[in-house]
């Protein structure tokens, strides 16, 4: 591992797919998974699309789909999500690319999905919403989209640590809280009267304690549905995921999760982190989890990390970057057993999300609305920099990528420039 810890530029894919083929041991690996429940409310879904199929121009390849649904106020939206999202972002991805490609257009086609997803849902009038956390594995990479308070870490094969998905707890994180706030939101906790607060920070009107969701129609736009992503290429001695639900997390840390479940195959360790996070307090909540290992092609078993100290875990929450592309210096990048980053982004604006840098942004239509994918005549789109305030590179109001007018109203209203539709409120739900 390079010794210079300072550095923190994003890994090139190009440098890591070519550094795949350079190798001819590398193989694609093993996806071995398990889930477990226990239901109070009968609102947590869960997601999994093994062995998924995309033809390329020289043959087939495959990819895997796993998810993680949080229902609250009804179970519609997690339902719907789960019906609709995958289907959402595939569409988001232009035709015809080949592997390179489609792995770099996955951030922002699942910022697409997901806020099509949420538009789809919250025309339907219903007012439920949901918490999700997406994972997409690609061979050794790991793509994870998430809103809510659902989370993903990953365990790697030399047992570090590694957190995928970010909380948007109003509690948590004071960002988000000050995102909403400026966008017209009131932020606080629930008032009893007298001067009283209970509970945890929430959103009025509505008072979901969540910054992100899909659906949840009764509360403000600002309460958005564009998720966190991060990408990240695992080394081939592979690793173990866990997905779950707040009913897990607010019972276990990550690394009592991991301890737990160590060297169980993937049912038996979902089971087992369910048991233990209900056993304390009981069934609260509804307690969903899901155990993915990614695994080399050879082994069949879990992976077992080098032994530790009880309770000791290498936490990493930097990942190992490099910014240099030269062929000349691809060997410096071959490194047994090292995450590495390729993308982290968790900006609420679509005008930041959707942006794609040449030669991206060529792979995707111009005219095509780049949320919904309705297709535009020229001069008919609103392009997504438009009356934005950001500093982006190119943020001029000609450029693209260009959204329909219907999805500029959404985006308006999300970050608070405009409501595109009447609200009706109601007491808190999650």
């Amino acid at each position: 591992m390079s010794s210079n810890k300072g550095e923190h530029q994003t890994v090139p894919l190009s440098v890591l797919l070519k550094r795949e083929l350079a190798n001819e041991k590398v193989e694609r690996p093993e996806i071995v998974s398990g889930q477990a429940n226990q239901s109070k409310k009968g609102e947590d879904f869960t997601l999994i699309k093994s062995e998924c199929q995309r033809v390329l121009g020289d043959g087939v390849t495959t990819y895997s789909v796993f998810g993680v649904l949080d229902g609250h106020n009804g179970a519609a939206a997690a339902i719907y999500t789960k019906e609709n999202l995958l289907n959402n972002v595939l569409s988001a991805i232009p035709p015809d690319l080949n592997r390179e490609e489609w792995i770099a257009a996955l951030p922002r086609a699942l910022v697409a999905g997901f806020v099509k997803t949420d538009k789809d849902f919250q025309e339907k009038g219903q007012l439920s919403g949901t918490t999700v956390t997406f994972v997409i594995i690609e061979g050794f990479i790991v793509t994870v989209a998430s809103v809510g308070d659902s989370r993903c870490i990953l365990e790697s094969a030399d047992g570090s640590l590694y957190y995928l998905s970010a909380d948007h707890r109003f509690e948590d994180n004071e960002e988000e809280t000050e995102r909403v706030t400026a966008s017209g939101g009131e932020v606080g906790r629930l008032n009893t009267g007298g001067g009283t607060q209970i509970g945890p920070l929430r959103c009025w009107p509505g008072g979901l304690c969540l910054s992100r969701s899909i659906g949840d129609l009764d509360v403000g736009e600002f309460i958005v549905p564009v998720p966190y992503v991060k990408q990240v290429k695992m080394s081939s001695a592979g690793g173990r995921l866990i997905i779950a639900s707040d009913g897990v997390w607010d019972a276990l840390s990550a690394e009592a999760a991991l301890e737990c479940s160590r060297g169980l195959p993937p049912d038996a360790a979902a089971g087992q982190i369910v048991k233990e996070a209900v056993l304390p307090k009981g069934l609260r909540d509804d307690t969903t989890c899901m155990v993915v290992d990614i695994l080399p092609a050879e082994k069949i078993n879990p992976p077992v990390p080098q032994p530790k100290k009880k309770g000791v875990f290498k936490v990493k929450a930097m990942f190992r970057k490099k910014s240099t592309e030269s062929t000349s210096q691809i060997e410096e990048y071959l490194v047994p057993d090292v995450v590495e980053e390729l993308v982290e982004e968790g900006s609420a604006r679509l005008s930041e999300r959707l942006e794609t840098k040449y030669p991206l942004c060529n792979m995707f239509k111009l005219f095509t609305c780049a949320v919904c994918q309705v297709e535009m005549k020229p001069g008919e789109g609103i392009s997504v920099h438009s009356g934005s305030s950001s500093n982006t590179r190119h943020s001029r109001p000609w450029d693209g990528p260009f959204l329909c007018i219907s999805c500029q109203e959404k985006r308006e209203a999300m970050e608070g420039k405009t409501h595109s539709r009447n609200r009706r409120y109601s007491s808190g739900s999650e």
